[in-house]
């Protein structure tokens, strides 16, 4: 199992997997069409952000993905494993190697909006529910989740 900075040719396999991640949650196929623009993954997004991918015997298995909101500040904007592999770690796997990173930096908050469905799972790791955001389903609202982390040794 490794981790390394994705490269703009990974852009088709992370929407795959960002599609099917998504899908995993009982969205229909018309949903997830509806969501493409948000679901997709650019060349051009991988060249200006932060992605890594975590790639298991040579098949890609998942990514994550941030963004500097400010000096202090980084958002979790994507954070996705293939449906075979919820629920067996991979998911906490790149948590830590996120904040691991994280850790190393100045920054003292991270945010994110979180899938509904893994609300739970941001909260096992720290994250608190500080907010939510309506969705283009009705009655579907997405938690706006910070953690706070130390950055002094």
């Amino acid at each position: 199992m490794t981790i390394e900075k994705a490269i703009s040719s990974d852009h088709q396999i992370l929407t795959e997997i960002t599609k099917k991640s998504k899908a995993y949650w009982g969205y229909s196929d018309e949903q997830i069409e509806n969501w493409s623009q948000f679901l997709t993954v650019t060349p051009t997004y991988i060249e200006t952000n932060l992605v890594y991918k975590l790639t298991i015997e040579d098949k890609l298995a998942g990514y994550y993905s941030f963004l500097y909101e400010d000096e202090t500040t980084v958002k979790l904007d994507n954070l996705f494993v293939l449906p075979e592999y919820i629920g067996k770690g991979l998911g906490r796997i790149l948590m830590n190697h996120f904040l691991l990173g994280i850790d190393k930096t100045i920054v003292d908050k991270i945010t994110l909006n979180s899938e509904p469905n893994a609300e739970l799972f941001y909260t096992k790791l720290g994250f608190i529910k500080t907010g939510e955001i309506e969705t283009s389903i009705k009655n579907r609202y997405m938690p706006i989740m910070e953690l706070n982390i130390k950055t002094e040794q």
